[in-house]
């Protein structure tokens, strides 16, 4: 069992939702070691799904809990766009905080993306058992800019307007950013089914990160709490190749916790939902176990 956290929250945080209230009491009911799936960016929790299922079949208990407003559906999400905008990192950081500080048990912590930035953040803030962050976005101190980040995230940059909104993909900017690892078939399937629009704050927040000494965008790599982190890059990754990945490790590694990264061949940014899903939960699920 992961040892208890601090139940004191930072100040000043939404209130979690009743659906996210109940996942924190079944958590504490069952005894079971609490895991808190954390989406990125055009994802919603629904693309944990699966995720959630095999790690309960596994012995834990799954938390996916959302951003603030998250809507409940895709359908409802791309129908109100506005209830995505304006949410910085910051913001949905002290979500997932108050949520966690909610368990009895420190949580194994997932996230993809941004959501992979978010889980480091936690991390670094004393509150994870073990850690899984899969092309995870980067950090004030990570410098590399490859020309395939920008463009997947150009469609949001690309206008400084956009910062105040959510910005949806078009279906070839999904392909591009996203499935551009699995056949046309497929990336029309899972684009249908999971892309959301997304908010444009947290994408100009990183790229401003090292320029801004105030940034949110930071994690605290030194703490000695921040317990084990296992990296996971997708080898043909074009939002988040192999360098910004290699970079956050980088910057990990000289934690007193144990930091490991693995590249998975042939694999893009969707590989948390394309059909090779199972795999990379495999390899997360594997590493949360041997340190819970």
């Amino acid at each position: 069992m992961a040892p208890a956290i601090s139940t004191t929250p930072p100040a000043g945080l939404s209130s979690i939702t009743s659906h996210e209230s109940q996942q924190v009491e079944r958590a504490n009911r069952t005894g079971l070691q609490p895991v808190v799936f954390v989406h990125g960016l055009w994802l919603l929790p629904s693309s944990w799904d699966r995720w959630a299922a095999l790690f309960e079949e596994a012995g834990c208990v799954a938390l996916t809990p959302g951003w603030p407003d998250d809507p409940d559906t895709v359908a409802e999400a791309n129908a109100r766009p506005e209830l995505l905008a304006h949410k910085s990192v910051g913001q949905v950081a002290d979500h997932f905080d108050t949520i966690i500080r909610g368990l009895h048990q420190k949580p194994g912590i997932i996230g993809h993306s941004f959501g992979g930035l978010l889980a480091q953040i936690l991390a670094g803030r004393g509150l994870a058992a073990a850690t899984v962050a899969i092309d995870p976005a980067p950090f004030r101190g990570v410098l590399p800019l490859p020309l395939s980040s920008l463009k997947s995230a150009w469609p949001i940059l690309g206008n400084p307007a956009n910062r105040s909104k959510a910005i949806p993909l078009t279906y070839e900017q999904f392909r591009y950013a996203f499935a551009n690892a699995v056949s046309e078939e497929e990336a029309k399937q899972l684009y249908e089914t999971f892309a959301v629009p997304a908010s444009g704050v947290p994408l100009f927040q990183a790229a401003a990160a090292n320029l801004n000494p105030w940034t949110e965008v930071k994690v605290d790599t030194d703490n000695p709490n921040r317990g084990p982190l296992l990296i996971i890059s997708g080898e043909k990754d074009h939002t988040v190749p192999w360098a910004i990945a290699h970079a956050s490790y980088k910057q990990q590694q000289d934690n007193p916790g144990v930091t490991e990264i693995l590249e998975m061949p042939n694999r893009g940014h969707a590989l948390t939902i394309d059909s090779g899903w199972h795999e990379v939960a495999g390899t997360a699920l594997r590493f949360i176990k041997r340190f819970v």
